[in-house]
């Protein structure tokens, strides 16, 4: 018997064939394969029978040829899901995140160095960024939110304002706002509230602080209308954040950043370990925020998932990145070439 737990987050599409190939070889030759996945088109391309998990209970177990994606995420939810992406961005404005030219040596012998990167998002438009895990996206992430000092200070600008060499705060009050792909110690401290946590981010560009005193009240309403809109499952507003579940915690964390109403988000996987009704309202909340006028850029693993969000999409491989192309005209399999270093002249319809 084989057991796989969400074995394609670190693969290409390619590479996603290849192993289903062997996987149907493998169960022709007898083997049992159990494959734990939240990739509902994967369970429809692999599996023949489907057991439904809700809230640690086996609520039911399908024949999935008798099943489309849709229905299973109903069954898995226990209700009707709205599928459609919603409309992307029309009115694109000015850019209003700069990346140019942004080189950066790797954090260690094991790091991955930034090579020659140049990005710009646009107010009212998700750009995505597709890759195979180890490619350089924290770094990336961690240089674009100010955790990394740039090169030099004209590498990155926030609305036309230079601020490669500046700090988190400073670029937090410049109107950034930023998600990691690390929930409990780069999100989140673990031992503290969850109001504690609204602090932590949010307390300058919000006002949560006068003269060095903490407003607790404003605080804990924050902290409660992330709670209440992004249907985080806890004990309130105290409890730890170390006591969630890892999708409540990417709830919260993705709620606590996107309730700032930030000029400029940047997230990385920002559905990761969340099922299918919680991936729609963090989908739907990005596109609302975009739809503000926000510019948003989307670090993620999930094809399907930049596919249905982004406007444009591009992607990153050994810390360098593609060309940037509409995500209406490229497929899957070409952004999979790209993710593995192809130059996208190469397959680019």
């Amino acid at each position: 018997m084989l057991v796989m737990d969400e074995p394609t987050s670190v693969l290409t599409p390619q590479e996603v064939s290849r192993l289903f190939e062997t996987l149907n070889r493998l169960a022709n030759e007898g083997v049992s394969i159990l494959y734990i996945s939240h990739k509902l088109d994967e369970i429809k391309a692999l599996c023949q029978k489907a057991t439904i998990l809700r809230g640690g209970k086996v609520v039911d177990s399908v024949m999935v040829a008798d099943e489309s994606a849709h229905s299973l995420a109903s069954r898995m939810m226990g209700q009707e899901l709205d599928f459609t992406a919603g409309n992307k961005s029309s009115s694109v404005g000015t850019p209003r995140l700069k990346i140019t030219q942004l080189e950066l040596p790797g954090e260690d012998e094991f790091g991955i160095p930034l090579r020659n990167i140049n990005l710009q998002v646009s107010s009212g438009e998700i750009v995505g960024i597709a890759g195979v895990a180890g490619n350089g996206q924290g770094e990336l992430l961690k240089a674009i939110n100010g955790e990394t000092m740039g090169n030099d200070n004209n590498c990155i600008k926030i609305d036309e304002q230079p601020c490669g060499t500046n700090g988190v705060n400073q670029r937090r009050l410049m109107g950034l706002a930023s998600i990691p792909e690390e929930r409990l110690g780069h999100g989140a401290v673990p031992q503290m509230t969850l109001n504690e946590n609204s602090l932590l981010t949010s307390f300058k560009r919000l006002g949560f602080t006068n003269k060095g005193f903490i407003n607790l009240n404003k605080c804990r309403k924050f902290c409660d209308k992330v709670i209440d809109t992004f249907n985080v499952k806890s004990n309130g507003n105290s409890s730890s954040a170390a006591s969630l579940s890892g999708g409540n915690l990417q709830k919260f964390i993705v709620g606590r950043e996107i309730l700032q109403q930030p000029e400029i988000l940047v997230v990385s996987q920002p559905t990761w370990g969340v099922d299918a009704g919680a991936a729609q309202t963090i989908h739907q909340a990005l596109r609302e925020l975009a739809e503000n006028g926000a510019a948003i850029l989307v670090i993620s693993q999930d094809l399907d998932e930049l596919m249905k969000i982004s406007d444009r999409i591009t992607a990153i491989c050994a810390g360098a990145l593609s060309p940037t192309f509409p995500a209406s005209e490229v497929t899957i399999e070409q952004i999979g070439l790209m993710m593995a270093g192809a130059h996208a002249g190469d397959h680019h319809a």
